[in-house]
């Protein structure tokens, strides 16, 4: 079965996730997250790419990016998975895949759920059990995002930007958005979307990338369409 083509639009936020072959490990050390950290840094550059938020884990990566090309993400997931692979496999001497296929992205409606996403992917280390707070976990974007740390990767969204008139009361208002926990609904919602590559946002978003790209993008009903009544 063909695979479904991606679809990228300038301007639109999306929220990536890239998973280690078999869930096994991509990151083993403190360098090899920084080295990751750099190359993104250095390929979003290169290919017009703003990171908003990120999260490495130990076994994946969530990433939630706006490109200004319409191959922008396509050109840094690339060059990166090359050249972290081909890093990962001369220090810890190995050989085949690290990564398990393709990254899977969701155009995310910003407006919407731009801040959501933020949260989602910030607070999976609180979610994992591994810390109790999102600033207890150092290879994350919470730091940057809600306590101004100084990051050369991070790019302030839109709707973070909207948060106050300056950035303290952006950070104060942004760590009040922690208080809160994810709805189920907003956790299945993100990861309905992410996994199966589809947009995420309100009817009228949808509506206007499919009758743009003339196809589903949103996860359909199961089972045969109703059959129509005859007249």
């Amino acid at each position: 079965m063909p695979r479904r083509s991606r679809i990228t639009i300038p301007g639109i936020p999306l929220h990536v996730i890239q998973r280690g072959n078999n869930r096994s490990a991509c990151f083993h050390a403190e360098s090899d997250y920084r080295l990751y950290l750099a190359l993104l840094r250095e390929l979003c550059d290169l290919y017009e790419c703003s990171v908003h938020a990120y999260v490495l884990m130990t076994n994946h990566v969530h990433l939630l990016v706006t490109p200004e090309r319409s191959d922008g993400m396509s050109c840094v997931m690339k060059r990166l998975g090359q050249r972290y692979v081909q890093y990962v496999n001369r220090r810890y001497p190995r050989t085949g895949s690290l990564w398990e296929g393709r990254f899977r992205s969701s155009m995310i409606d910003s407006h919407e759920y731009g801040l959501t996403c933020q949260r989602y992917i910030e607070l999976n280390p609180v979610r994992a059990g591994m810390v109790a707070h999102p600033g207890d976990y150092p290879w994350s974007s919470y730091r940057a995002n809600a306590w101004g740390e100084p990051s050369d990767l991070v790019v302030p969204g839109p709707e973070f930007l909207s948060l106050g008139e300056d950035d303290r009361q952006r950070r104060e208002h942004y760590c009040a958005l922690f208080e809160m926990a994810l709805t189920a609904g907003e956790l299945d919602a993100l990861r309905e979307a992410a996994n199966g590559s589809f947009a995420l946002g309100t009817p009228a978003f949808i509506d206007r990338l499919e009758s743009r790209f003339h196809r589903r993008l949103v996860r359909g009903k199961p089972g045969r369409p109703a059959k129509q009544r005859e007249a």
